[in-house]
């Protein structure tokens, strides 16, 4: 859904308010079970870990491997982000065309 988009002529950019750019809501994102497994670090006296990126990392290509493993049956291998539902049926239709 967010996807910052150039002219390809004049290099101005076309997604620069939020009119243009889709900002994620609520109602976009799946059901997410949560759990937790504490485990303290034993390298310091308050057993905290470094914590932050971890999330910013991890979540952008596991939701691809996710896209790209629903689209197997259509031999779907990769896809570039963001996975937009234009660019997703856009590749479905291809490979069925093929």
């Amino acid at each position: 859904m967010e996807n910052t988009v150039y002219d390809d002529e004049t290099g101005q950019m076309i997604s620069s308010s939020f009119m243009d750019y889709t900002m994620p809501r609520a109602d976009d994102m799946p059901m997410i079970e949560l759990d937790t497994n504490e485990v303290p670090c034993l390298t310091n006296v308050l057993g905290v870990k470094g914590a932050g990126e971890a999330g910013a990392l991890v979540a952008p290509p596991v939701l691809i491997a996710a896209i790209t493993n629903a689209l197997r049956d259509f031999d779907v291998a990769h896809i570039d982000m963001p996975a937009t539902p234009e660019r997703i049926w856009e590749l479905m239709q291809r490979r069925k065309a093929a």
